[in-house]
């Protein structure tokens, strides 16, 4: 069997990480990556290559800092060729990024079986880019892994299963599946590692004394009433906890594009983290605020509360357990988000898997492989 991953983003290096090593340990299986370079900076690409052990690349398609639509459709393009190339068994995508979409398409219209892992993730933000590459990404695959029942509920109540041919597999109807959770894979395989991968001293921090905030989306980055909201919200949290900031690059261009360091006043700065690293700030913190999706998990898996930088969430199963808070982007819902976070009576349950997501994903590619 052979296997092309697409990847592009931070989170899909975390998500490949488990998978890609399950690959390897199967006999008959390749696997070869196709990274588009939807995330260039080191910190936010290569490193994780390294720390996670995952293949390198065979094909690198160095496509990013456009727009929407010239990345998604070069992209496209570059896949395409690839695919013919390689002809594989089957195309794995992660997520909801435009590498994410571009791969699924280039896929379907050559008629290759799409798995896309993460399926069924909705926030019900049409003006979300992600949710467009949610929606589009899980209608033309075949192969729907799902980390959570609210991620199946989605697709059922959305009429899925659809009927949808690919040459192959033979598979004509879709197939949906539950899984689980690959990045709880990763964080139970380098458990230990992550453990002692940060020296809290060197940042001037201590355990469970800082909050921990990242800030990255395009629609909180590029408006600037709520970039200019949330932050001055982090400065008035920071002068009663600090506040650490690990800054993403596309949060770091708009500062400086405007030349408004005042923004950042009283924030704790530094730079993106490789994965151990990042995994120990994060279970370390007293709180966490985020805009991104993977680390509400992340937060939920430590046991860390969390407070959402957005309007909604994916992630429903976290708010209900009382781990997570959707503040919004105003200054006062985040401020009154902060005054009531603490760590809910009930432990993090098992809300998805038991951490054998990659285990099941390969099982079920090979299951499904030339099936008629």
């Amino acid at each position: 069997m052979k296997i092309v991953t697409v990847l592009g983003a931070r989170p899909q290096f975390i998500k490949a990480a488990s998978v890609s090593r399950n690959l390897s340990d199967r006999k008959g299986v390749s696997e070869i990556i196709v990274h588009t370079g939807q995330h260039y900076d080191a910190n936010m690409s290569d490193v994780f290559f390294d720390q996670l052990k995952i293949p390198r690349p065979v094909y690198n398609l160095k496509i990013s800092n456009l727009s929407h639509g010239a990345m998604t459709g070069r992209m496209l393009g570059g896949i395409e060729e690839i695919l013919v190339q390689e002809s594989p068994d089957w195309v794995l995508v992660y997520g909801d990024t435009n590498s994410t979409l571009a791969g699924a398409l280039a896929a379907s219209k050559l008629h290759l079986p799409v798995a896309h892992v993460e399926a069924g993730l909705r926030s019900f933000n049409p003006y979300m880019p992600e949710e467009i590459n949610r929606i589009l990404v899980d209608r033309v695959s075949n192969l729907l892994l799902c980390p959570s029942e609210s991620a199946i509920n989605n697709l059922l109540k959305e009429g899925y299963p659809f009927s949808i041919a690919s040459r192959g597999n033979g598979m004509h109807l879709q197939k949906i599946e539950a899984v689980g959770d690959v990045m709880f894979d990763s964080l139970i395989n380098y458990k230990d590692q992550i453990s002692h991968a940060l020296d809290l001293n060197e940042l001037g921090i201590g355990h469970r004394a800082y909050a921990l905030c990242t800030l990255h989306r395009q629609e909180n980055t590029e408006n600037n009433d709520r970039f200019f909201d949330i932050l001055a919200a982090l400065r008035e949290i920071a002068k009663e906890l600090p506040v650490v900031v690990p800054m993403h690059p596309r949060t770091r261009a708009k500062i400086s594009e405007g030349q408004k360091m005042e923004l950042l006043f009283g924030l704790d700065v530094i730079e993106p983290l490789p994965y151990l690293q990042m995994q120990s700030l994060v279970a370390n913190a007293k709180l966490v605020l985020t805009d991104s999706g993977g680390l509400q998990k992340e937060a939920y898996f430590h046991g860390v509360p969390c407070i959402t930088l957005r309007e909604e969430t994916e992630w429903i199963e976290t708010v209900q357990t009382g781990w997570n808070q959707v503040a919004g982007v105003k200054r006062e819902g985040i401020r009154n988000a902060y005054s009531k976070a603490n760590c809910p009576k009930t432990k993090p349950g098992v809300l998805y898997g038991d951490g054998t997501a990659a285990a099941q994903i390969v099982d079920l590619l090979l299951r499904y492989t030339h099936r008629n």
